[in-house]
């Protein structure tokens, strides 16, 4: 049976409250990749994980957002926050202590499934904020999450370099066990919004896919340009470290930075999709990811690799902060699962993404990459264009 959701008094959402949950979110995301720019730093100690790192990380992700982050509808928020870092932090140790492939990439897909904690906090955000300020609110949740994102490359690039990569995963244990001990100090207590058994529960994201157009568009669209975007990141420690450019770990990482300009898209499309509407913004994102595509192709240079890189973040986080407000409007009840459907869709892009960026990479280099990554952003903009 389900309990339909009724409005309950829910504490305020304050400017320090959001900002901490934007902090946690971020901190809970940047586990996924961290592998990212050491990846050639595996595979000298294990040389056939190394292709299969970072995909496995990112469907682990995808499976956590449809498994786990549907909970956040029947189970009380905090508490389950709190127990997903801690899970995180035992991955973390695992993949860092991993002797051989098999290891590694069980630890890994792990962390990628306890990762999803961060989309479990940004719908409770949403739950707690005012429609008038939902966009903005999310906004600035998903400026944490890029932060995350990009920092964490920077972070593990120098990382891996001076200390090793190992030693990365262990300096995250200890973050991932504070971000449990301060969501539990500073989150309020909420009650679901719905009651059902589990069953009924991952069977009824099926049925908010079939009754939601919109909600299938934006998926689909962030699916797309978020392939895109994995495929970039995930082809670039190869790309910088070719004879015509000779950069290592740290330089890929420094990309991070670089992209992190993209953070301030975030409030920007938030306050942006509060006023005007969301799919306005969708689109312009879409397109700015295509163009950027168009830069990689056609200056494969540090210089066209930095202009471009910082248009691709700022286009997958517009469309990505209106597309999260747009689906949290359909149905109050469901957010959590909502969430799942769009998130669950940007990630498995996001997996197959890196996965044919590794593929196309060994048989045709940086070209093939490009071209794969203006596909996808192209098919992107052509959904938002063809709006029927």
């Amino acid at each position: 049976m389900t309990i339909h959701y009724q409005p309950t008094a829910l504490p305020k959402m304050t400017t320090p409250l959001t900002l901490a949950m934007a902090l946690g979110a971020g901190a809970a995301v940047a586990n996924i990749y961290y592998n990212q720019p050491m990846l050639e730093l595996i595979g000298k100690d294990l040389p056939v994980a190394a292709s299969f790192i970072s995909p496995v990380t990112q469907l682990g992700y995808a499976v956590g957002l449809f498994l786990l982050v549907p909970l956040g509808d029947i189970v009380e928020r905090k508490r389950l926050i709190v127990a997903q870092f801690i899970t995180l932090a035992i991955a973390l140790l695992g993949v860092a202590y991993s002797s051989n492939t098999t290891m590694i990439v069980i630890f890994s897909a792990l962390v990628g499934v306890s990762s999803t904690v961060a989309q479990q906090i940004i719908p409770f955000a949403a739950h707690l904020a005012t429609p008038a300020k939902r966009g903005a609110t999310v906004g600035t949740l998903l400026s944490g999450v890029l932060g995350g994102i990009l920092l964490s490359r920077t972070i593990a690039g120098y990382i891996g370099t001076s200390l090793g990569w190992r030693e990365m995963y262990l300096i995250a244990v200890p973050v991932a066990l504070l971000g449990a001990i301060g969501m539990w100090s500073i989150l309020p207590s909420a009650p679901p919004t719905a009651s059902m058994r589990y069953s009924r529960l991952i069977s009824s994201i099926g049925t908010l896919w079939k009754e939601l157009p919109e909600l299938r568009r934006a998926a689909i669209t962030q699916a797309l340009i978020f392939a895109g975007f994995s495929a970039f990141w995930t082809a670039l420690p190869f790309r910088l470290a070719l004879p015509d450019l000779g950069f290592g770990a740290e330089t890929a990482g420094l990309f991070g930075v670089v992209g992190a300009v993209g953070v301030i898209a975030a409030p920007i499309a938030g306050r942006v999709a509060d006023s005007k509407g969301p799919a306005v913004v969708v689109r312009l994102g879409a397109i700015i990811a295509l163009i950027s595509w168009a830069l990689f192709a056609a200056s494969p240079t540090i210089a066209g690799l930095v202009i471009g890189v910082i248009a691709l973040d700022f286009g997958m986080q517009s469309a990505l902060v209106s597309n999260q407000s747009l689906v949290y409007a359909l149905n109050p009840e469901a957010r959590a699962r909502l969430n799942t459907v769009l998130m669950g869709s940007m990630f498995l892009g996001g997996a197959i993404g890196s996965a044919a960026a590794i593929s196309v990479w060994n048989i045709a280099g940086w070209s093939a990459v490009a071209a794969v990554g203006g596909l996808v952003s192209a098919a992107a903009v052509a959904l938002q264009i063809r709006r029927r």
